[in-house]
């Protein structure tokens, strides 16, 4: 009877104490150690930062977090993911100051865009995310919007701005003004005893 040569032997220990140290599932080992064909397709899902109001103020946004998918839904590890800024207008960087950030999805399929940061430019962002594995890709964008904050609830519905704000502050305060101003020169001014000089008794 003919043995196994030593290699065939020790690969599935092997497989198991990578699965142990990568902290994966009992069983479950990274695809290039299972010998696994390429999955058909990959599927993106926006986990984080979709739909986010971003303060450009405070010049932090809301870091992008997206997961890699297979075709049955089941999480892709270890996949490449390519998150994209745009070049003009609302924009920013990522940590280390450019405006693509490379990593690769934890044993959960997730990756993230890691230290966004604003520039001064309001409204919609988008971020583009490329996700590559064992020579398949998958695309997606993630929407936000870089915004100055706004006083007020209804000006927060109605997407007025700041300087909006206080250009309707500062009429209503002249139309006040000018209010008082003629009211005061159709009233009788001899009955007013709003000066200094106390009545004599």
């Amino acid at each position: 009877m003919q043995s196994r040569p030593w290699g065939a032997t020790l690969r599935p220990l092997l497989t198991l104490s990578l699965a142990f140290l990568l902290g994966l599932p009992p069983g479950i080992a990274p695809a290039a150690e299972q010998g696994q064909a390429a999955p058909a397709k990959l599927n993106i899902v926006i986990v984080e930062g979709e739909g986010a109001i971003n303060n450009i103020r405070q010049r932090t946004a809301r870091e992008p977090i997206v997961q890699v998918e297979d075709e049955n839904h089941r999480p892709v590890a270890g996949a490449a993911v390519l998150f994209l800024l745009p070049d003009s207008g609302p924009s920013g960087v990522f940590e280390g100051g450019g405006r693509t950030f490379a990593t690769k999805t934890d044993s959960a399929g997730r990756a993230v865009g890691k230290g966004l940061k604003l520039n001064k430019e309001q409204g919609k962002l988008q971020i583009q995310v490329q996700a590559t594995f064992q020579g398949v890709t998958a695309s997606a964008t993630i929407a936000q919007v870089s915004a100055v904050p706004t006083t007020g609830a209804g000006a927060a519905r109605h997407g007025i701005s700041g300087k909006t704000i206080a250009i309707l502050a500062a009429a209503a305060g002249a139309a006040v003004v000018v209010g008082v101003v003629l009211a005061t020169r159709g009233g009788n001014s001899s009955s007013c005893e709003c000066g200094s000089t106390p009545r004599k008794r």
